[in-house]
């Protein structure tokens, strides 16, 4: 899965328009991010790329690109044109 179809999921998880999220986005700036949405995080990340993210990993995180990256190669960085 790409980085902007991953991005894509996380934008109707939080409610928010499709394409609104880039991954520089700080996680405590987001609208919607709570205790409710790392949850959420965590079971689109185990369902849609079969990645078991870790909480005390995940607490690290400041910007949804930290997350991304908890997933390692399941997100294929998508190049620039």
């Amino acid at each position: 899965m790409g980085k902007t179809e991953f991005l894509l999921l996380v934008d109707e998880l939080l409610d928010l328009d499709a394409g609104t999220l880039k991954g520089s986005e700080a996680l405590e700036a987001l609208a919607g991010w709570d205790s409710m949405a790392v949850i959420g995080f965590m079971a689109l990340a185990d369902e849609q790329l079969g990645v078991r993210l870790r909480p005390a990993k995940m607490a690290g995180c400041t910007t949804l690109d930290d997350l991304i990256g908890l997933c390692g190669s399941r997100i294929r960085q998508e190049a620039h044109v």
